[in-house]
């Protein structure tokens, strides 16, 4: 069943600024690593380094308002980091993003390239549609620790995705779950881009036209839709 994306009424209430595209692949064939996505990730790691040099990644406007809106639902924005700002935090120390598969370098580069938060998961994986809301602080969030499953409760008014089964992503953008998460038997997957002012529609668009061609690459045949939420 294509379960879809959605956004509860109370996330628009708090935050009428936000916008999301979520783009849904179908018929994707996934593969490790390889050259091609390899050299995406480097790319990208190496414009950014250029463009900030010394600077922090909290100095682009982008990743500062980030930083407040996690600020503004209880979450310390030195500790907890959206997705972008941890992948730049990793990369301006000089270190390389870790290769994953094909799919998912795809869309760090992306983020990386476009200074976008980027998910990407597993749609067949999802048990009904998924709403990003408000933690009551009693849904379950599934991670490891020492290689061992452990159930966590994300805290009360954190902004969660969650489908019937449970947590997906905590904070936001800051952690995705296993359930879902894009592996090489992945064949459909659903996209993710999250947006704040300063950074506009236009740029948002930009960022998924770059992941769709790199999708489109690997697959040529595979269905791609798409739809902005906000």
């Amino acid at each position: 069943m294509n379960y879809k994306l959605n956004i509860h009424p109370q996330i628009q209430e708090q935050y009428p600024n936000y916008s999301a595209l979520i783009i849904y692949a179908n018929g994707l064939i996934n593969a490790p690593s390889d050259d091609y996505s390899t050299k995406l990730l480097r790319q990208a790691e190496e414009k950014q380094r250029q463009i900030f040099g010394n600077d922090k990644p909290s100095s682009h406007s982008h990743i500062a308002a980030w930083r407040e809106v996690f600020k503004g639902f209880g979450a310390n924005s030195s500790k907890y980091l959206c997705s972008v700002e941890a992948l730049l935090s990793r990369t301006l120390k000089g270190n390389y993003l870790p290769t994953i598969n094909r799919f998912v370098d795809i869309y760090n580069a992306v983020s990386i390239n476009h200074l976008i938060p980027i998910g990407g998961e597993d749609l067949d994986q999802l048990t009904s549609d998924l709403t990003l809301q408000i933690a009551t602080g009693k849904e379950h969030f599934i991670t490891y620790q020492n290689g061992q499953e452990i159930i966590e409760n994300p805290k009360p008014n954190e902004v969660i995705w969650a489908d019937n089964s449970g947590v997906t992503c905590r904070r936001w953008n800051w952690r995705q779950c296993h359930r879902t998460a894009l592996t090489i038997n992945t064949s459909n997957a659903y996209f993710v881009l999250d947006i704040l002012p300063p950074y506009s529609i236009k740029q948002l668009m930009d960022a998924g036209n770059e992941l769709i061609q790199h999708l489109k690459y690997y697959c040529p045949n595979c269905n791609i839709t798409q739809n902005v939420l906000s």
